[in-house]
């Protein structure tokens, strides 16, 4: 994982805004063997959890071999952690899959994670009826990736949501992959979940202002993300859009852990609607730009000329309201131009360094209600002149 220190004030700022959290990240990996270069230890996991006073649920990587290995390492892994850590199962459907997850789940897993993409499959597989009616029958929570990748999967996830009440499915990563639409069927199914383990705050705004607050839960994808990061980003969208505190202590830990505690689930009352999305122009400009440097660096890509233009669209005077924003974005784009590739211990090399600092001021642009920490020294928002005026 990437370091998390310059985030955590921003976290603490926010528990200060709702007291009493205790977070849950319901979206977390351990493993060495995915093959998309990723890997996380356990140790590594748990002092990332450890400096937000966090628990997590946790379950393999993509194990090309095959997962019963991988289950017990998670299992075992978990039993000392005091709690920490939560284990879940993963299943591969083209296997025994109901076998496996009964010894899983006798053997102390909380729950079972799904992967469409990695091992090719959809949720209409014959083999996940019986791993469905499983879950209905123990009130089991079953997370499932549906996010970057995959076809859409949504008409087979409501589906199997009316055929086993008792199951709790997560769709993993705001759902993305028929967020357009599975928003409308999550009040008819109490028992669909979306957790946040994603980027894009257009997709994270969207899930807080139309799904049901009871629905979604805190993740970061670690090691992809850092669970101070995902706690941080889903509290200042979940504010935005103007969730209350009660509901805000809901989604980043409280419903998750009545999930794993097979507990009935807190009805929090319906969506919030569109209405407290912001549509500050000058904002949108800045994180129009943000988006632009982003997909330049998921492709490994120089931003600068982006991100200059960044720079330059923050420069909204001293005394604008945007100004306390602005100066934080101007920190962070300043903090990824020094950032070195080897900041990033473990991870691959596809992306360009830093990456993760623009993603989090893409999330402060469109979070702009929400209480900030204090701005870096030196970070001006005045108009100032570039080069020679008179050329």
């Amino acid at each position: 994982m990437y370091p998390d220190g310059g985030i955590l004030p921003w976290l603490e700022r926010l528990r200060e805004e709702v007291p009493g959290v205790e977070m849950l990240d319901a979206h977390t990996h351990l493993g060495s063997n995915d093959p998309d270069g990723y890997s996380c230890a356990s140790a590594e996991l748990i002092a990332a959890l450890e400096r937000i006073d966090a628990r997590a649920i946790v379950f393999p990587m993509q194990e090309p071999d095959g997962y019963p290995p991988a289950n017990d390492m998670i299992l075992e892994e978990a039993a000392a952690t005091d709690g920490r850590l939560i284990p879940f199962c993963r299943l591969n459907p083209h296997e025994d899959a109901v076998a496996e997850a009964r010894r899983c789940l006798e053997a102390g897993a909380r729950g079972i994670k799904l992967h469409p993409r990695a091992e090719r499959f959809t949720l209409d597989h014959p083999s996940l009826r019986d791993v469905f009616a499983l879950a209905d029958e123990n009130g089991v929570p079953v997370l499932c990736h549906a996010g970057r990748g995959i076809a859409a999967l949504g008409r087979h996830a409501a589906d199997a949501c009316g055929r086993y009440p008792g199951m709790r499915l997560i769709l993993a990563h705001a759902g993305i992959s028929d967020l357009a639409w599975i928003w409308r069927a999550a009040g008819d199914h109490p028992n669909l979940f979306f957790d946040t383990a994603w980027w894009s705050p257009a997709d994270l705004q969207a899930l807080f202002a139309l799904v049901p607050p009871g629905q979604i839960l805190m993740a970061s994808d670690a090691p992809y993300a850092t669970p101070a990061y995902g706690a941080t980003m889903a509290m200042r969208h979940a504010l935005q859009i103007g969730l209350d505190h009660d509901q805000v202590r809901a989604v980043v830990g409280g419903q998750a852990a009545r999930l794993v505690a097979r507990e009935e689930p807190l009805d929090l009352g319906p969506a919030r609607g569109p209405e407290r999305i912001p549509r500050d122009p000058l904002l949108e400009r800045v994180h129009a730009y943000l988006l632009n440097a982003i997909g330049q660096m998921f492709n490994g890509l120089d931003a600068g000329e982006t991100l200059a233009l960044a720079q330059l669209a923050c420069e909204v005077g001293d005394d604008a309201p945007q100004a306390p924003v602005c100066r934080l974005i101007l920190g962070l784009i300043e903090e990824q131009s020094r950032y070195r590739p080897d900041d990033d211990s473990g991870r691959p090399r596809r992306f360009t360094p830093g990456l993760q600092l623009i993603v989090a001021a893409a999330g402060l642009a469109r979070t702009p209600d929400v209480a900030l920490p204090p701005a870096p020294a030196g970070a001006d928002v005045a108009e100032r002149f570039r080069g020679d005026p008179s050329g």
